[in-house]
């Protein structure tokens, strides 16, 4: 099923949503948002192309792989690099590539944009973000035509705005087990990042957003989706940030090592002492590890 959105007022914010449904929808389920940064004179060509050569050396701030993607394809399967990130910046149009300019936010004029961008979400959500949230991010995705982006989760909480181009993204619902099965759920937040497994026959269970330059969409915590580029050339600018605590992660690693254990645990949600006893000892191994900077006390 392809989601739009109608044209909404004028609302002098940078996102341009129903403020109600935003606060009832947000970080529960996928939705799609307006928003007035596509034409900002940042987000052109040459002024990403200085941040790709201001960051080229950088491996955390700069990531790019190219060739042929399949949906179910695992990040560390991409196929090897032919070119530099610069030559393939400059090559978009043929080079069936996806470069990602990470922590744009370091360079002030971004940071504002971020800012701006965060608070809005903030007021809208009723969340306090002091309290709630760890990390902010801000993120451009450039993409060749018709290039995917496999099928996957994310830790981050996220509004995906697209600048340039379209996209179709596919979103499942992040409650489904027969998309997503609890043990996936424990690898991920463990030891896998590529726990997520697409599985075909299920496609029909996603709702597909075609995004356009003004679009977004809404990716709430653990939603598995995929992307679709279109004819052209893309940029989509992430915002997104990570959760203090994030409660359901430490859930699932003490069911990921219960499970190893020969153990049937029980899905976060279904007992609040089960949950309460899992939260202590992995919250408590977790201290203890970064006191002693041991990785092998998760174990």
């Amino acid at each position: 099923m392809e989601t739009t959105m109608e044209k909404p007022k004028a609302s002098g914010r940078l996102l341009d949503v129903d403020e109600q449904a935003f606060r009832r929808e947000f970080d529960r389920t996928s939705f799609m948002v307006k928003h007035q940064l596509a034409d900002h004179p940042l987000f052109k060509f040459e002024k990403l192309f200085e941040l790709v050569q201001a960051r080229k050396e950088n491996n955390k701030d700069i990531y790019f792989d190219m060739g042929d993607i399949k949906i179910n394809q695992r990040w560390d399967q991409t196929p090897a690099r032919s070119l530099s990130v610069e030559e393939a910046f400059n090559r978009l149009e043929q080079a069936n590539a996806w470069i990602i300019i990470r922590h744009i936010q370091k360079d002030p004029a971004y940071l504002k944009i971020l800012e701006d961008c965060m608070a809005e979400v903030e007021k809208l959500s009723g969340l306090d973000f002091k309290r709630f949230v760890k990390a902010k991010d801000a993120i451009f995705f450039l993409n060749s035509p018709g290039r995917v982006t496999p099928y996957h989760i994310d830790r981050e909480c996220n509004i995906l705005l697209q600048i340039r181009g379209d996209k179709y993204i596919y979103v499942f619902d992040k409650n489904d087990r027969t998309v997503i099965t609890e043990e996936e759920l424990e690898r991920f937040w463990t030891v896998d990042n590529n726990a997520a497994t697409y599985k075909e026959q299920h496609q029909n269970r996603s709702t597909e957003y075609l995004l356009k330059p003004g679009t977004g969409v809404h990716v709430p915590v653990g939603c598995p989706h995929w992307v679709k580029n279109g004819g052209g050339v893309s940029i989509s600018l992430s915002i997104n940030f990570h959760y203090r605590n994030f409660v359901k992660a430490n859930l699932y690693r003490a069911n990921y090592y219960m499970r190893k254990m020969g153990l049937k645990p029980t899905p976060p949600g279904k007992s609040k002492v089960g949950d309460a006893m899992k939260r202590g000892v992995i919250g408590g191994l977790t201290k203890a590890r970064r006191m002693f900077k041991k990785e092998s006390l998760y174990s």
